[in-house]
């Protein structure tokens, strides 16, 4: 890397994680200063800004271990890895019984950002590929996953000032209202659907996948052409709540 675009301290805070890491709770400030080479008062800086932080916790001695956000994160980031790999496990199963694609998905801001697929042999190829992104009021996959917002979540995320949204087709929604009262109905009855707003020719349900504390952490999505949507609609719905149920902690 270009030393231009270093960043020191991080780098500092990263030594002194990894250290902390290697010898939990027998370390204290003047320990790493001296392992380390950092004056104390830098040491002391960075100690109090990582310790406020969450990512490093003091004990009653003095000494320092790793802290309970840096716990989190990589969990989120296991997570994350984990649900994949057992999204294509589980959704090459589902694909089978309904001789349809799923997409696997996650909520970034107002986009649905694509994450992975299993993709089922038919005569036309779905566009969702990994890093794809999509309006989400448009799509099934967003709307399921803006269904865990609040009303006061959803209006910072829309100001009404911006409608009319995007849209994708002469279905799409594009107004904070439309939406509110699509994102109700998503509530009650725990999954969503996209009849022809995201593509013409096109519709789609999605279901929510959950952490253990009940947060939709991604979603998803069948899709498939209007004529296969009228014979397999009621099972597309079953087979993506049971998959997004396979996938929820």
């Amino acid at each position: 890397m270009d030393d231009k675009y270093r960043v020191p301290a991080i780098e500092r805070a990263h030594l002194i994680l990894k250290e902390i890491s290697q010898h939990p709770g027998k370390l204290k400030l003047i320990d790493l200063s001296r392992t380390l080479t950092i004056n104390k008062s830098s040491m002391y800086s960075l100690l109090l800004t990582l310790e406020n932080l969450g990512w490093v916790e003091k004990e009653t001695g003095e000494t320092y271990r790793l802290g309970r956000e840096l716990s989190r994160l990589g969990h989120a980031a296991f997570q994350r890895s984990n649900l994949n790999e057992t999204f294509h496990k589980e959704a090459s199963l589902s694909k089978l019984r309904l001789g349809e694609s799923f997409q696997l998905a996650k909520l970034d801001g107002r986009e649905v950002l694509y994450i992975a697929k299993e993709e089922a042999l038919t005569p036309v190829r779905l566009a969702s590929e990994p890093g794809m992104r999509l309006p989400a009021h448009a799509t099934a996959l967003g709307k399921v996953m803006l269904a865990d917002l609040s009303n006061d979540d959803i209006d910072a995320l829309y100001p009404a000032d911006q409608e009319p949204f995007p849209h994708l087709t002469v279905n799409s929604m594009t107004t904070v209202q439309a939406l509110k009262l699509s994102l109700e109905q998503i509530r009650e009855q725990g999954y969503a659907l996209d009849l022809e707003e995201a593509v013409i020719g096109f519709s789609c349900a999605a279901a929510p996948i959950r952490n253990a504390q009940g947060q939709v952490i991604a979603a998803v999505s069948c899709s498939m052409m209007l004529p296969q949507w009228e014979q397999k609609k009621q099972s597309c719905i079953e087979e993506v709540c049971k998959l997004a149920h396979q996938l929820s902690d």
